[in-house]
């Protein structure tokens, strides 16, 4: 079985329950040889980190501030991002950052305080990305065009971000194109009612491409619905294999190489 990666994946959750263990072995059973676990806030940075350094050359890390978990104390929580950067085992990427419209509370006074807060945690988590050289991961859920406007302004290599989750249309795809950026796709690639996504991923090509699960959320078909994991990610390579006409080989020797290219992965 051809060995691929999974870009993007949340651990924790399988960590609080205890079933991490047998997660990560029907993951390696599926063929994901490697995973990117990413941070959301400071609960699970030393998780993952730990993780990480016991697991080298399977998990891979990231830490961010996740626009969820932006509150009135983003500042202190920031100013931890930088010393995970210094370390032997260092993280793969700066993120989950960005912009969420769809959290905000209903009060529009309230939703445009929340909102202004995540755009102030957002831009300083982008400068430490630029002054560490670092790839970035951005949610952006209801604010694609002010997340690109965001990191226009940052001056931040557009050729190290990446748009996880990416669930726009080839109009948005295009604009990361025109400057450098990535997407990459979950399982909803594989929804029926998913064209203009899979349009976006066909824009993108098989050369840009990267696949993840963002398990325990977003299940391919067959198991749309059901919590996500690791090992589900074979679903989502074999739908884009076939949509790209890929043989097995060629599309998990491409997406490796995708995902070790943008996210340094050492080998």
């Amino acid at each position: 079985m051809n060995s691929i990666v999974d870009t993007h994946t949340h651990l924790e959750s399988f960590h609080k329950k205890g079933l991490l263990s047998n997660a990560l072995d029907a993951a390696l059973n599926a063929g994901v040889a490697r995973m990117i676990t990413v941070g959301t806030d400071e609960k699970d940075w030393e998780v993952y980190a730990r993780m990480a350094e016991s697991r080298p050359g399977i998990i891979d890390y990231t830490v961010g501030i996740h626009p969820t978990s932006v509150d009135d104390n983003w500042e202190s929580l920031a100013g931890g991002i930088r010393p995970y950067f210094e370390r032997p085992h260092p993280p793969v990427a700066l993120g989950e950052i960005g912009l969420d419209r769809f959290h905000l509370p209903k009060d529009p006074k309230e939703a445009e305080k929340k909102l202004q807060c995540q755009k102030d945690a957002f831009r300083e988590q982008l400068e430490i990305a630029k002054s560490l050289a670092a790839t970035v991961v951005i949610h952006s859920r209801g604010a694609f065009a002010e997340c690109v406007e965001e990191i226009d302004r940052s001056g931040v290599d557009w050729s190290r971000v990446v748009f996880h989750c990416f669930s726009e249309g080839p109009g948005e795809m295009q604009q990361l194109l025109d400057r450098g950026g990535y997407g990459s796709f979950t399982g909803i690639i594989t929804f029926k009612n998913a064209e203009p996504i899979r349009d976006a991923a066909r824009l993108q090509g098989i050369d840009r491409l990267m696949i993840e699960t963002d398990a325990p959320y977003l299940s391919p078909v067959p198991h749309r619905g059901k919590p996500n994991e690791m090992a589900y990610l074979r679903h989502t390579a074999d739908f884009c294999q076939e949509m790209f006409g890929e043989d097995a080989e060629s599309f998990a020797r491409k997406t490796t190489e995708n995902a070790y290219r943008v996210y340094g992965l050492k080998r």
